[in-house]
């Protein structure tokens, strides 16, 4: 399954940019905006977002 990650910007929320991982990537994505304080949000990317 791939995913959808947006960075999202720190003031108004908008989706700054985006990529589609792998779910095995999205874990260290994670922890990497974690560790950061970066804001991002995760859905399921549809099947033609390659």
């Amino acid at each position: 399954m791939r995913f959808e990650i947006m960075r999202l910007d720190d003031i108004d929320g908008a989706a700054v940019d985006s990529t589609v991982v792998d779910a095995a990537s999205v874990n260290r994505i994670v922890q990497q905006a974690a560790s950061i304080g970066q804001r991002i949000y995760i859905r399921p990317a549809d099947s033609a977002a390659r």
